[in-house]
């Protein structure tokens, strides 16, 4: 027997997530977790100009302890210096970089690692694609949405901000597999 259903419907049935998220809004998501721990939550937002770098930002002026980056393109001034305000307020942040950041004319990469924040280049594959952070081991970003203008004000980009402790454990143990193959990187 085939069904046949919206690829939303599939996603919503997937995941256990409402059919439909308007932008910037939060609601609880994900399955149930057991007795006495939290459920996941999660916030999505929408490019263009739908509060994606803003809602970085916030996540980053709420970090505690640490912060991990994987991002494709990193130029956005408001999200280095986000991330330079909290590794000044004491947070531990580290930089995974694509290779390309090493040539592009302009990079946050280089203001990160010249302000003194652990920076790196994972060269090991084609493209490193990821556009993710985690956030005191509790709250992972994700999504299209590259951490640049063009991505806030021009693109069709999508960023959800889940906060899962057991998710974020995930990403970050992919992020050290991908920091042990990665070059140190200083800035040009």
């Amino acid at each position: 027997m085939n069904i046949r259903m919206p690829w939303q419907a599939m996603l919503a049935l997937f995941v256990g997530l409402p059919l439909w998220m308007g932008c910037g809004e939060s609601r609880a998501g994900g399955t149930p977790q057991s007795a006495g721990k939290a459920a996941p939550n999660w916030e999505v937002y929408f490019s263009p100009k739908g509060g994606c770098t803003e809602a970085v930002v916030r996540a980053l002026e709420k970090a505690k302890t640490s912060v991990l980056v994987q991002a494709y393109s990193f130029t956005s001034a408001p999200i280095a210096k986000a991330l330079v305000d909290a590794a000044r307020r004491g947070v531990k942040v580290e930089v995974l970089l694509d290779k390309s950041q090493r040539t592009e004319k302009y990079s946050s990469g280089d203001f990160v690692a010249h302000e003194g924040i652990p920076t790196r280049i994972d060269a090991a594959h084609t493209i490193a694609h990821n556009k993710v952070m985690v956030i005191d081991g509790a709250t992972v970003l994700t999504g299209s949405f590259n951490f640049t203008k063009a991505a806030e004000e021009h693109n069709a980009e999508n960023l959800l901000v889940i906060r899962d402790p057991v998710l974020s454990e995930k990403y970050a143990a992919n992020w050290k597999v991908h920091a042990a193959h990665s070059e140190p990187y200083s800035g040009k």
